[in-house]
């Protein structure tokens, strides 16, 4: 698999404690912020070749199997999902356009970890530059 780029995601119980810890306690730096409404809920932080987000997570449910999340870029998500299912591996939740405009495919590795293979479209925001 060629990753184009990689990222690990935080669901945060409580994302202003989160941030603070991050950002001012480790010192990282914010390579952009998302949201609506005013309401920031989620940030993308540098870290070296990748990347750490932290996002909003419900405290209230009680599975935190999806507190960390290994994010890998791919040119072609859905070549992805079939090469890995010919070698076996289950996928969670198949290829597909999500409504903020990723194509996304879910599996997991052998201990549970969730990874999700993302493609950006060349459409998409993420793919262009604001100077």
């Amino acid at each position: 698999m060629d990753v184009l780029s990689m990222r690990t995601i935080f669901r945060c119980r409580d994302l202003a404690r989160s941030r603070h810890f991050w950002e001012d306690v480790l010192g990282l730096t914010v390579a952009r912020e998302y949201g609506g409404g005013g309401e920031v809920l989620g940030v993308v932080l540098f870290a070296g070749g990748g990347a750490i987000e932290l996002t909003t997570g419900d405290a209230s449910v009680p599975d935190r199997s999806d507190d960390a999340i290994v994010w890998l870029q791919v040119a072609d998500a859905a070549a992805e999902e079939a090469r890995l299912a010919g070698e076996g591996v289950a996928i969670d939740r198949g290829t597909e356009r999500m409504p903020w405009g990723l194509v996304e495919c879910w599996v997991s590795d052998p201990d549970g970890v969730r990874i999700v293979l993302v493609e950006v479209p060349p459409d998409h925001p993420l793919r262009s530059r604001v100077d």
